[in-house]
């Protein structure tokens, strides 16, 4: 699987820094770049006694967001240290410089022991336990068509994951073409 090159990686990580075409007027951005501040507020210590910012819940949100586009990118099987850097390097860009890239590596290598442990299809059903509403479900599963088109647009392999992660978010068929055809549209711009 190829990576794009760097202006398409740019495009892709600044579409997935802004709320979908379909969101509230008012919207800060996307749910990826929100819960990214949460997140990397994260106290480094366990004896932190000053407010941080950090919400927990909504750590798991990014958390998860994280993990699904992370699970289509795995989606054929290989995820080689040429994607590994594309897919952090677009995540970090991102979240504004709200997450450093210490946490994505954690992150990332947490990912990567839980499906090796797990395998596909548990992962996915853990990803939906934690999208709980359906503006979450439809936002996660854009960024998830969004980082798709680093490797070069979206596989049969990368739709099958994309489907399960619909199904278990609730979603029908049309949920999913949304995604894919905002996904596709915003990076013909």
């Amino acid at each position: 699987m190829s990576v794009a090159d760097q202006s398409l990686l740019d495009k892709v990580a600044a579409k997935l820094g802004q709320a979908p075409t379909y969101a509230d007027t008012d919207s800060a951005g996307s749910i990826l770049t929100v819960a990214a501040a949460s997140y990397g507020s994260r106290p480094l210590g366990e004896e932190v006694t000053q407010p941080t910012g950090f919400d927990p819940q909504v750590a798991a949100l990014f958390e998860a967001v994280v993990e699904s586009a992370y699970l289509v990118a795995n989606a054929d099987g290989e995820f080689d240290e040429t994607e590994q850097v594309a897919f952090k390097q677009v995540v970090l860009t991102a979240c504004r410089n709200r997450v450093e890239a210490r946490q994505v590596d954690a992150l990332l290598a947490d990912l990567a022991d839980q499906l090796e442990e797990d395998g596909m299809d548990k992962r996915v059903k853990m990803v939906a336990r934690t999208i709980q509403k359906e503006e979450h479900a439809r936002e996660v599963l854009r960024i998830a068509c969004l980082l798709a088109h680093v490797s070069g647009g979206v596989s049969d392999e990368e739709r099958d994951v994309l489907k399960k992660l619909a199904s278990e978010f609730k979603l029908d068929d049309a949920a999913l073409e949304q995604a894919l055809t905002e996904a596709e549209r915003v990076l013909a711009d």
